[in-house]
């Protein structure tokens, strides 16, 4: 829990027992109804003193002093941090409303590809298959239970199985909007998309510094593999992630996602 909504609830409480104090206290010492005694302790707090109901003995004038003092500094911060707090979280709304939507043209344009021609050559690929073939009626516990055994692959590539001509192409191709999502400010928050990113990059820095991968010797595939390892560990799970998202906030996107879903073998965009 992030401290400002830690300290923004210390102070509820302490406003609530500042409100009970001046409550009970005004009915005990002064005598009030119990109706009287909150509308005096809320005009108190809220320095509002319209005057018509005030302490008339000694005992109440200085529970009286208590609640101006307890209470308005504590109620002011309320007010002020619940407006702060409001507009903080419609911030944070907007900002993962434009992540997302980033998040979604890199899986548009490179990132299914991508996912086309890397998933074949994973050794675990029917595991990590039955685990990401979303469907239109899952729950958002079956999107957690997913995540989780996607967590837990150990992921390894066969690199043979790979067209590394044919990746590098299509990454070479999607270069520039590689830096152009890098480079975007809404994503310095976004960690894990952000790592998701630096491997793709990597992976077509090393590809377009060899010349051709026809000859190239066991020690130097074993190196891409691991660079590919990254880059598949890290897309399935930003996928199902997303995909998560546009069930919750885009059904006809999740939709289209559903039917043309690049780990089912069966895929097809056309409604059957």
């Amino acid at each position: 829990m992030s401290s400002p909504v830690l300290l923004f609830r210390y102070y509820i409480i302490i406003l609530a027992l500042v409100l009970t104090t001046g409550v009970v206290g005004f009915i005990l010492i002064e005598g009030l109804s119990p109706l009287d005694s909150i509308y005096l302790t809320i005009i108190t707090i809220s320095t509002v003193g319209y005057g018509d109901i005030t302490a008339k003995t000694e005992a109440g004038k200085i529970l009286e002093i208590f609640v101006i003092l307890a209470g308005v500094g504590t109620f002011i911060f309320v007010i002020a941090n619940s407006i702060e707090l409001t507009l903080g979280r419609k911030e944070a709304m907007a900002k993962k409303k434009k992540v997302n939507m980033i998040v979604g043209v890199f899986f548009s344009e490179a990132g299914v590809p991508l996912i086309r021609k890397l998933k074949g050559a994973v050794t675990f690929s029917e595991a990590l298959n039955n685990s990401l073939l979303v469907q239109s009626g899952w729950t958002e516990k079956e999107f957690s239970d997913a995540k989780t055994r996607l967590e837990s692959m150990n992921f390894e590539i066969d690199i043979h199985r790979v067209d590394l001509s044919d990746v590098h192409q299509l990454l070479r191709g999607k270069r520039t909007l590689l830096v152009q999502l890098l480079q975007h400010p809404v994503l310095f928050e976004h960690e894990a998309f952000t790592d998701l990113l630096n491997a793709v990059f990597h992976l077509e820095e090393e590809l377009s510094a060899r010349e051709d991968f026809v000859q190239l010797p066991e020690s130097d595939l074993s190196h891409l593999a691991g660079d590919s390892k990254r880059v598949v560990s890290l897309i399935v799970i930003q996928w199902l992630d997303y995909m998560l998202h546009l069930k919750t906030n885009y059904p006809y996107l999740f939709s289209l996602a559903v039917r043309t879903n690049p780990f089912d073998a069966a895929s097809s965009a056309v409604v059957r």
